[in-house]
């Protein structure tokens, strides 16, 4: 179940409680009229089934109240009421397939975001990575999978084209786009100071490294990896089971083959920087048409349940 409190203008709160009202899997309405003070208004709270959160919130932001007032939503853990209980039993489909778009796109907005932070952990994750290729430890390369970030604006941007919102796009490609190209070249300059101190080496990138030599030999399994992890990591995120997303990370080699790319340029290996290259483009290829596919998936299923549900209503006679 998610709880709505909302703040409402007076003259918009009997608009928003029909709505309510009218929507199926809503329960435990409270309506306190004139608490509000900033903005001036009353407050009006109600639960409902997470698989109707969505139509329910896309219905107030059509009256405007996320403009004119405010409207917050919180997961409920625990509700013991048998009302609650019918709400979901009412609500087409099921609370763990629900997609709440607008709780989506605020998630990898947040996420998508070029801050410090993002380019820290990105740049953190290249350099494990890149001291695992040079040394072929496996453990490390897979803690650099688990430490780097770009799985943010990569769901950020699968959201913006299935929501169409360029602005999210832009700043989804740009975080993903300038995170990588600044990982790499503060990898470049760590793995030649590395070097410098006679800690990596030319010929350890050259010799057979059975454990790590997959980030630069792209093939069609990585192709098939990158679609699986990126409806995998798109439905742990419209799910909110948000667990998932530590699999997701470790399954695809973004910052591993990133990490490669840049300590072999540092050593001017052009055949290695370019298939580590390649490695990372089908990877981050993959995972944005399987996670926009996903969404999209997503969108036609609940848009059928909601045309299916509404149809039912309208034969219960009165």
């Amino acid at each position: 179940m998610l709880h709505l409190r909302l703040i409402t203008p007076a003259d918009r709160t009997d608009d928003v409680v029909r709505l309510i009202e009218g929507t199926v899997g809503a329960t435990h309405l409270a309506v306190v009229p004139g608490a509000a003070r900033r903005p001036e208004g009353d407050i009006v709270m109600v639960d409902v089934a997470r698989e109707a959160g969505d139509e329910l919130i896309a219905g107030l932001r059509e009256l405007r109240i996320d403009e004119i007032g405010s409207i917050a939503v919180e997961s409920i853990d625990l509700s013991l009421s048998k009302r609650a209980e019918r709400a979901e039993e009412d609500a087409p489909g099921e609370g763990a397939d629900a997609v709440l778009w607008e709780h989506l796109a605020e998630e990898t907005h947040e996420e998508s975001t070029l801050s410090v932070t993002y380019l820290a952990f990105i740049t953190l994750a290249t350099m494990i990575a890149a001291c695992g290729v040079v040394l072929d430890n496996a453990i490390l390369i897979v803690g650099a999978m688990a430490v780097g970030p770009e799985f943010g604006p990569l769901a950020g941007f699968c959201t913006a084209l299935v929501q169409r919102h360029p602005r999210l796009a832009l700043r989804s490609l740009t975080a993903l786009l300038v995170g990588f190209a600044a990982a790499m070249a503060a990898t470049v300059l760590f793995s030649l100071f590395m070097d410098a101190v006679g800690l990596f080496s030319e010929g350890r990138l050259e010799d057979e490294r059975p454990n790590t030599a997959f980030v630069y030999a792209p093939d069609a399994f990585s192709f098939v990896v990158a679609l699986l992890a990126g409806a995998a990591g798109t439905l742990s995120l419209t799910s909110a089971k948000s667990g998932a997303l530590v699999g997701v990370a470790i399954s695809v080699t973004t910052v591993p083959a990133a990490a490669n790319a840049a300590v072999a340029l540092s050593y001017g290996d052009t055949r290695q920087t370019l298939g580590s290259t390649n490695q990372l483009l089908l990877n981050l290829l993959g995972i944005v048409l399987a996670g926009t596919l996903t969404l999209l998936a997503q969108k036609w299923f609940w848009a059928r349940k909601r045309a299916n549900a509404g149809t039912r209503q309208a034969a219960v006679p009165e």
